[in-house]
Order: structure tokens, then C-alpha cells, then sequence
């Protein structure tokens, strides 16, 4: 899968899109002024328990908040 796709498939699950997992990252303390400061394990297991996401779509998530990865990324 693309990671367009996994984006995609995330925003239809959860209705959240890249920026509003930042934003509550952010709020959770696992970023600061975007810096991320949790581990992959912290990020993925808040979003398999709060958002039922896969380990693949998880990590999707932590790509984006770590910036291995972006919007734009394919």
C-alpha cells in the first residue's frame, strides 16, 4: 500500500487527517513544537488503543510526526 493509501484509509477510519494528528500529538505531550519526544511503541500504542489503527497505519502516523515522511509523500 502507498503511503497515500495508508493516509487515505486513516482519515476514512478515524475522520482525522495528518495536521489533526499533530495537533493532538501535541496535546498529549508526545511533540513539542512539532519536535517529536515519544518512541514509535508510545505513538503506535495511543493510536491502536484510541483509534483502532493497525501497526501499518500506526506507523504511518509516526512517519508523519517523526517527518520521515509528509502529506506529499507517495
Amino acid at each position: 500500500m502507498s503511503f497515500q493509501g495508508y493516509l487515505k484509509t486513516i482519515k476514512e477510519k478515524t475522520g482525522k487527517g495528518p495536521a489533526e494528528f499533530r495537533q493532538l500529538a501535541e496535546e498529549k505531550g508526545f511533540t513539542k513544537n512539532g519536535e517529536l519526544l515519544a518512541k514509535a511503541g508510545d505513538i503506535t500504542n495511543w493510536l491502536k488503543i484510541d483509534f483502532e489503527l493497525g501497526h501499518g497505519h500506526a506507523m504511518a502516523i509516526y512517519a508523519l510526526l517523526k517527518g520521515i515522511k509528509n502529506e506529499d509523500s507517495e
